[in-house]
């Protein structure tokens, strides 16, 4: 244990306490959400008598109007304690989360803390057994399976260090308790008490008389939460076991494969692959019958599942998770050794022998999306093609080939198609050594 030299130093704090905060594991810096209230205030106080190494961070949403006062305290708090405080002051925008301004304030809280985090660095949250019995509750009146039913992690990752909560086992009127026999000061947030808020409705009306009712409504509420988390935790490796036969990259599952699993394993392995490229689940309360059009859709339609910021299509024999890509509607001029991002794409033009000689100036090239018509020639020795075919057969998803960057060579007369994305490229422009002294690159980002 390492000493913090500070007055929380003196404190004879109770074992219940202390023991989650001294078993934290191996860390860098040791970070502390502050916001000013009684559960953040005091685990930063045990915090600072077990290390040397913490810092407090303070998030100012500027929603209240004593959001100065607040931020004052934790300096103060925090001088105290011979502990160093970072305050990040931000700002929230009610409609720039799907719940409202209290998902707003989190999003933009997480985002600091996100951007904060070094490797190998902690962060503690104070969140108690009370706060894990309120988000399960909550979740389960939106209507949410075992993931959402299992509540908070005790710990996850965040940025590049990880986030902790070592009193997710003990009540709120405990942490009360201890807070008043050590005479400890701290500065409530003043919407707290407001019960306009889903979060405090159940807080201040719902839980006290389910709590009276049931005295042990919280340890009862922890066990599920516990069983929930264990069963999302078998959910997910046998999503990870089934990908190994229905994965095709990242971006496919083999329809075929993924046809000869039931219902519940299809749903299963949906969720599992969304989120583990990191997108939020799409509503599945008709989940059958969402997957029964999306499997069973004639082969001439286009049959998708639509997610925030992604989807899922079908075509022919597999299933792609797409994002939603801005993609530019307007040619450009590729010039040389400054790329252009094109979507997911990547053009770069490079000179292979000395460029701005007689002999070696740069060619005009500009990139366009398809327009209609084109035709492409990939093998010298033959006439060209309509690049619309030639895409079927490459196996390329319609909603593709609308966004594919269409490299052109400016000729007199006429352009001169020289690269299709990154599945063909002229080999006058590629190569160990084209003939054209400038070879284009064509990147694709993994999606």
């Amino acid at each position: 244990m390492n000493t913090g030299g500070n007055a929380a130093r003196d404190i004879d704090w109770p074992a219940d306490l202390l023991q989650p905060v001294l078993a934290l594991p191996e860390h860098n810096t040791l970070r502390v959400a502050l916001s000013g209230g009684l559960d953040s205030s005091l685990l930063l106080c045990v915090a600072a008598a077990c290390y040397s190494n913490v810092t407090a961070v303070h998030v100012n949403h500027q929603l209240q109007p004593n959001h100065e006062q607040t931020e004052q305290f934790c300096r103060d708090l925090c001088a105290q304690l011979s502990v160093p405080v970072v305050i990040e002051q931000v700002d929230v925008q009610a409609g720039s989360a799907a719940g409202g301004l209290e998902e707003a304030a989190r999003a933009a809280r997480y985002d600091v803390f996100y951007q904060l985090l070094g490797a190998g660095d902690l962060l503690l949250m104070a969140h108690h057994a009370d706060d894990q019995a309120e988000t399960v509750l909550f979740r389960l009146l939106r209507g949410s399976g075992v993931k959402g039913l299992a509540g908070m992690p005790r710990t996850r990752p965040l940025g590049k260090g990880s986030l902790l909560r070592p009193w997710l086992d003990i009540s709120r009127d405990r942490l009360e308790q201890v807070a008043a026999s050590v005479q400890l000061s701290w500065d409530e947030d003043p919407s707290n008490r407001s019960q306009a808020f889903d979060r405090n409705y159940l807080r201040h009306s719902v839980l006290p008389g389910l709590k009276e009712r049931w005295p042990g409504l919280l340890q009862r509420v922890t066990r599920s939460a516990r069983a929930c988390a264990e069963s999302e935790q078998l959910n997910r490796r046998l999503a990870e076991l089934q990908w190994r036969e229905c994965g095709d990259g990242e971006r496919r599952l083999k329809l075929p494969e993924f046809r000869a699993l039931d219902r519940l394993e299809q749903r299963n392995l949906l969720c599992w692959w969304i989120g583990r490229q990191g997108w939020p689940l799409p509503s599945l309360s008709s989940g059958d019958q969402v997957l029964s059009e999306l499997l069973d859709a004639a082969e001439d339609r286009g049959p998708e599942i639509r997610g925030n910021g992604y989807s899922i299509r079908r075509y022919r024999s597999h299933l792609y998770l797409v994002p939603d890509r801005e993609v530019p509607q307007q040619s450009r001029q590729l010039t040389p050794q400054q790329p252009v991002q094109w979507g997911p794409w990547r053009i770069t033009l490079s000179a292979t022998r000395p460029a701005n000689t007689s002999d070696n100036a740069p060619p005009p090239i500009r990139i366009s999306t398809r327009q209609g018509g084109e035709r492409v020639k990939t093998d010298p020795g033959r006439h060209s093609r309509a690049l619309k075919t030639w895409l079927q057969e490459q196996g390329v998803p319609p909603w593709e080939r609308a966004a594919l960057p269409l490299v052109y060579r400016l000729v007199p007369d006429g352009d001169q198609l020289i690269a299709v994305g990154n599945l063909w490229c002229s080999d006058r422009y590629s190569g160990s050594a084209p003939a054209a002294g400038w070879r284009l690159i064509v990147e694709r980002d993994c999606d």
